[in-house]
């Protein structure tokens, strides 16, 4: 039998663990240095801070900043909010389309809640600027009154650490995301750091800043340590939350199951009943991913992170400044005038540069040789035609061209504005294409955030048919494992709901749209939507491309396909109407001509009858006027076989 006893159980995560996890959090800081000062001279750059970077430095002299560099920046930037991407959520298996349908609607509901198009403005602005644009997808437990919430935030490259020498985050061994955090906030949330301390065993680099921040005494920096583990064949990511050596969480020291109230049926007693598996097993997140996903601008081979605009364009934008600021010095010095004065002549300086002025004493022995004016040559236009061409090269090296920023050489109309920026963006359709690929890891964590968390029913406003605004409720339950049924209803294991995903643009720039507007107009004129054209028009918009073009020849198709039927339909009306005329002696036939005539629906071959205005309405024996006789006639013509 085995003894019990009240030893305390050994935490996991203890103090020699943490000081393993520092020493290697201290190696993958030594070898991101490098890196991590360029970051911080890029964001220089981007303020148009960079003459304090640049040697050679004249102080007190002219120090121009241009905004060549800035230009290309925010153009590139707007060209990614005005392609804001948006997911389509495909199902594997036809018996998950519900489902994947209903993600999708919600999808973007998550999104806003979390602010995620501010969070993509951020992003893409650092990975213009610095090279590496980094999203955090977590779940805050906190958010939504304790019900909890997925939050998406942007991560500075400053404050996450992987492994040096790999260019997929997943495969590091161990990431580390250090934030600075105020120490009465965290004497606050965590008591426990009163008695032991804050540690100073790390430091973080930060930005320079523009305001007076708190001293490094009053801060600490919080170490958020993620690192994996393969058990029985599965990949187990583990979290630990750790300041100076106090361990404030870790989810291998969390060994209690997760619990919810539930109602005995046999009793009818309010029992607890464990939910899951206790964090120490689990993990943190079931997908067993680091919920950080990187998106360089230029990638490199040897890591993470990539290079960005500024890497590319400072060192023209550096040679632009100083020759602008050669241009100035000489410009200043030719505009305001030095002049040459004798030694021994008494003559205050200051008067002779005022030129306000206008009687300036002199003192001592004064010649005309006594004072005399430096000539300054001009600089010749060669200089300027260099600055010129320097400014060229930037354009030209960060895809910044004028069609880029508007400029449509006298070209008014919207579809070749559109073709023409088409063709002058492809660097900021790849780096689109790049933001898009991040953005589909973003939503497949979503995904699985969702599937693991939203445990209870939530209600979400979404956007149903034709704009029609609907209120439903999800939860996890349908997107969870499913339990697979095997012969005699034996379980035959679980299958896991899997979904691919479809990104495109959810708000595009607005020539595009006018171009697209263009182009849906030119359909209608030329008859692609007339259902008796639907084969001419499917075979010529088979051999086009442009965007949603299976929509557009889904909807022809649907078309045709009702025009024939209602063809067929018609058809077998009229003879009906004919057989039920010669059996009653009604005039059904020319009724249901005469409703057809009016637009209801079009005829069959042999046309509808028509009233000439000259002809006389006029019954014979059988009643039947000359019109209807006509009408009767015209219909055998069409509905009898040949």
């Amino acid at each position: 039998m085995q003894e019990i006893t009240d030893k305390p159980i050994t935490p996991a995560i203890g103090q020699q663990q943490i000081a393993e996890a520092t020493d290697t959090l201290l190696r993958y800081q030594a070898a991101k240095a490098s890196l991590d000062e360029r970051i911080i001279e890029a964001e220089k750059w981007y303020r148009l801070r960079h003459w304090d970077l640049l040697k050679n430095k004249k102080e007190g002299g002219v120090t121009p900043s241009s905004a060549w560099l800035f230009n290309a920046i925010a153009n590139k930037h707007a060209d990614a909010m005005d392609n804001f991407p948006s997911a389509n959520v495909l199902p594997r298996e036809q018996s998950d389309k519900p489902q994947a349908e209903m993600l999708t609607a919600i999808l973007p509901v998550v999104f806003d809640q979390a602010d995620f198009e501010q969070t993509y403005n951020d992003v893409n602005r650092a990975k213009i600027i610095t090279g590496t644009g980094i999203y955090g997808v977590f779940w805050n437990s906190s958010r939504l009154n304790g019900l909890g919430d997925i939050e998406i935030a942007k991560v500075s490259a400053l404050n996450l650490y992987w492994e040096p020498n790999v260019t997929d985050i997943q495969k590091s061994r161990h990431v580390f995301c250090l934030s600075s955090v105020d120490n009465e906030d965290l004497l606050r949330l965590y008591p426990q750091l009163r008695e032991a301390g804050l540690g100073k065993a790390v430091t973080l680099k930060e930005y320079a800043a523009d305001e007076n921040t708190k001293a490094e005494k009053d801060r600490s920096v919080v170490v958020d340590w993620y690192y994996k583990k393969n058990v029985g064949g599965k990949t187990v990511l583990h979290y630990v939350k750790y300041v100076g050596n106090v361990v404030l969480y870790a989810t291998e020291n969390d060994v209690e199951a997760p619990t919810s109230l539930q109602t005995d049926p046999q009793s009818g007693e309010t029992i607890e009943v464990a939910t899951g598996e206790a964090p120490a097993v689990r993990g943190l997140y079931d997908h067993g991913l680091y919920p950080f996903v990187p998106d360089p601008l230029f990638a490199v081979e040897t890591s993470v992170a990539g290079f960005g605009l500024v890497d590319v364009g400072k060192s023209a934008q550096e040679y632009i400044d100083r020759g602008n600021q050669a241009m100035m010095e000489n410009m200043l010095a030719n505009a305001s005038g030095r002049y040459f004065v004798k030694e021994g002549t008494d003559i205050n300086p200051e008067d002779l540069v005022d030129y306000t002025k206008k009687v300036i004493p002199v003192g001592g022995s004064f010649t005309k040789d006594s004072v005399q004016a430096v000539t300054d040559t001009p600089m010749d236009t060669i200089y300027y035609n260099l600055v010129t061409g320097k400014v060229d090269e930037l354009k030209e090296t960060t895809g910044n061209r004028d069609i880029s920023n508007g400029g449509t050489s006298g070209v008014t109309a919207a579809s070749a504005i559109a073709a023409m920026q088409e063709a002058g963006s492809k660097l900021s359709r790849d780096a689109n294409k790049s933001a898009y690929r991040a953005f589909r890891r973003v939503t497949t964590m979503v995904i699985e955030l969702i599937r693991q968390f939203y445990d209870a029913k939530r209600r979400f406003r979404i956007v149903g048919e034709s704009g029609a605004e609907q209120f439903v409720e999800f939860s996890n339950a349908s997107i969870s494992p499913q339990r697979q049924e095997g012969a005699f209803g034996q379980a035959d294991g679980y299958r896991l709901p899997a979904f691919d995903l479809e990104i495109t643009a959810q708000k595009q720039s607005p020539y595009s749209k006018m171009a697209q507007n263009e182009l849906a107009l030119q359909f209608y004129k030329s008859g692609f939507f007339n259902p008796q054209m639907a084969d001419q028009a499917l075979a010529c918009l088979d051999m086009m491309d442009f965007d949603r073009k299976s929509f557009v020849m889904q909807k022809i198709a649907q078309n045709g396909t009702m025009f024939q039927r209602l063809q067929t339909l018609t058809q077998k009306a009229l003879m009906m109407a004919q057989q039920l005329d010669k059996l009653q002696g009604s005039n059904l036939t020319m009724q249901l001509a005469a409703s057809l005539q009016g637009g209801a629906a079009p005829l069959p071959a042999g046309g509808t009858p028509q009233l000439a205005d000259n002809e006389v309405l006029g019954g014979d024996e059988t009643g039947d006027t000359k019109q209807t006789r006509k009408a009767r006639e015209r219909v055998a013509e069409s509905t009898s076989p040949t």
